[in-house]
């Protein structure tokens, strides 16, 4: 059995589990309230402050979304509770980032200015012009918001030019002057 998805999960106070017909999930908390639809064919019991996950067979599709379905309803009560946040780091001569009313504006060594507009949602930090912290309720929104900002100018492994994630490691190479 898969040791992720038998894992029970605890409830903390004042968040509240509701799941309705087909497995759909709704989390409320002190941060705001997340609705997902996990997978229909598994058995999800809230039974006092605990929310169990199991499969019905040992079919590989029914193993493939036991542990996948326990772990969207743990990061939906994580959410709601304490939230999650992803760092950024801005490397680079001239590079840097800053917030004008809602919308993060980045120079990146482009001729122009790149600018994101803010998402529902999400709260995007620069607490200095080469770190930005994006947070907010729902772990697979703030990655993929990391990630466009990220892909705005990736690191490059020459120099280490680019942004990163905070924890982050770049190989660098050492170049054409490296080899002889």
């Amino acid at each position: 059995m898969s040791r992720i998805g038998r894992a029970p999960i605890e409830i903390p106070p004042g968040v509240e589990v509701k799941i309705t017909q087909a497995n759909f999930v709704t989390v409320k908390g002190p941060k705001g309230t997340l609705e997902q639809q996990v997978s229909p064919d598994m058995d999800i019991a809230v039974e006092g402050t605990t929310v169990s996950v199991t499969r019905p067979t040992d079919t590989p599709k029914h193993r493939s979304m036991h542990g996948l379905s326990r772990t969207l309803i743990s990061n939906m009560i994580t959410g709601v509770t304490d939230g999650f946040k992803k760092e950024l780091d801005i490397n680079g001569v001239g590079y840097r980032a800053t917030m004008e009313g809602n919308k993060l504006v980045m120079n990146l060594g482009y001729s122009h200015q790149v600018i994101i507009d803010s998402i529902d949602g999400i709260s995007i930090d620069v607490p200095a012009p080469t770190k930005i912290i994006i947070s907010g309720i729902d772990k697979q929104v703030v990655g993929q918001v990391a990630a466009d900002i990220r892909s705005k100018r990736p690191p490059e492994p020459y120099m280490g030019k680019g942004i990163k994630y905070a924890d982050e490691v770049i190989r660098r190479k050492e170049g054409k002057t490296g080899v002889k």
